[in-house]
C-alpha cells in the first residue's frame, strides 16, 4: 500500500477511516515533518487511540463519515491533497471490544455501530425489521443462501423475546444455516455482516465516496481503497475503471492488489483485503505531474500491500 501510494516528503495525507493510526503513523514517517496529516472516523474511541500512534505529529483529527463528503470537506484544513486513503474495514478495536457488538466469539449487546452514539443499533434493526426485508438484506449484504430461512428464524425466536445478545443471534443462524464441510468460516458470519452493513448504511456511503471523490485529490494525487468482501471490491472496480478510461485519472492497479502469505500469517484479518489505487493526472504542486504519477505506477508493478491496519 505504501508504495502504491507511493508518498514523498512534505505531501499531504487524508485518511478518511483513521481508526487506531496504523497507517497514518506509516504514512507519517514518510511525508516527514512539512507533511500535513488529517484522520476522519465515525468512531470517537478510535479518534483518541489515533491521536496517541500520531503523537508529535500534528494531526488534524475529525470525527465524521465519508459518506458526507460536502460537510466534511467544510471541516478540512485544507481542500485537498496529494494521498487519500479509505480502508474500509471494521478495526481491531471495534471486533475485538465485545461491548460493541460486531463479532460473536465472545457475548456482547447486538449494536454495531461504528459511531455509538448515532442511530439504531443492531438489536433494533434485528427486532423490527419486517421479515421480507431482512431476508433481502441478508440475502444481498451477506450473499447468504439461506437467507429466508434465517430472517424466518429471527421473527419466530424474537415474538417470545428480544434478541439482545451476539451470542443469540449467532446461535438462532446456526439452526438454520447448514454447515459444510469445506467452508471455513462460522454459519453466521455472513448474516452478521449484512446487517453491520444495514446498520451503518456502509454501501451507500462508499457509493457516495466512489462518486464524489475527485474534489479531494490534488494534480497528481492518489487515492487508495482497500475493501474486504466483494461487494465493496465491485463498486470499487467497476468506479475506478470508469474514471481511469475518462482521461483526467489513471487507474494505477488494473487488478486488484492482495496481501502476501507472509502479510497474512501476521494479520489474519487482512486475508480478505483488496487494495485499487487511482490517480488524477494534471499539473503537481510539488513535483510534476508525471514524476509523482510514475513514481505511484512503478510501486504498483513490484509491490503488494502492507497491512498496517486501522
Amino acid at each position: 500500500m505504501i508504495r502504491l501510494l507511493a508518498p514523498a516528503a512534505g505531501e499531504s495525507f487524508l485518511d478518511l477511516t483513521v481508526g487506531c493510526g496504523g497507517h497514518a503513523a506509516a504514512i507519517a514517517e514518510r511525508i516527514g515533518a512539512e507533511g500535513r496529516i488529517v484522520g476522519i472516523d465515525r468512531d470517537p474511541d478510535a479518534l483518541e487511540l489515533a491521536r496517541t500512534a500520531l503523537v508529535g505529529r500534528g494531526p488534524v483529527l475529525l470525527r465524521g463519515s465519508f459518506g458526507e463528503l460536502g460537510s466534511l470537506r467544510r471541516s478540512l484544513p485544507v481542500p485537498a491533497f496529494d494521498l487519500v486513503l479509505a480502508d474500509l474495514g471494521v478495526s481491531s478495536l471495534q471486533l475485538d471490544s465485545e461491548s460493541r457488538g460486531f463479532g460473536f466469539r465472545r457475548e456482547g449487546p447486538l449494536d454495531m455501530r461504528m459511531d455509538p452514539t448515532v442511530g439504531s443499533s443492531a438489536e433494533e434493526y434485528v427486532n423490527h425489521t419486517e421479515v421480507g426485508e431482512l431476508a433481502r438484506v441478508i440475502a444481498e449484504y451477506g450473499e447468504e443462501r439461506h437467507a429466508r430461512r434465517v430472517a424466518d428464524e429471527i421473527v419466530r425466536a424474537r415474538r417470545g423475546r428480544t434478541i439482545r445478545t451476539t451470542v443469540e443471534l449467532a446461535e438462532l443462524v446456526r439452526r438454520v444455516v447448514p454447515r459444510r464441510r469445506a467452508d471455513a468460516i462460522d454459519p453466521a458470519t455472513r448474516t452478521f455482516q449484512a446487517i453491520r452493513i444495514a446498520v451503518n448504511g456502509e454501501l451507500d456511503a462508499l457509493d457516495h465516496l466512489l462518486a464524489h471523490f475527485d474534489p479531494l485529490l490534488l494534480p497528481g494525487g492518489r487515492f487508495a481503497v482497500i475493501s474486504y468482501h466483494s461487494l465493496e471490491d465491485r463498486r470499487v472496480k467497476l468506479a475506478f475503471r470508469s474514471r481511469g478510461g475518462e482521461g483526467d485519472h489513471e487507474l494505477l492497479t488494473p487488478r486488484a492488489i492482495r496481501p502476501t502469505s507472509a502479510e497474512v500469517a501476521r494479520n489474519p484479518r487482512s486475508r480478505s483485503a483488496r487494495l485499487r489505487v487511482i490517480a488524477r493526472r494534471g499539473g503537481g504542486r510539488r513535483d510534476t505531474d508525471e514524476t509523482r504519477v510514475d513514481r505511484a505506477r512503478r510501486g504498483a508493478a513490484r509491490s503488494r500491500p502492507r497491512t498496517h491496519g486501522k
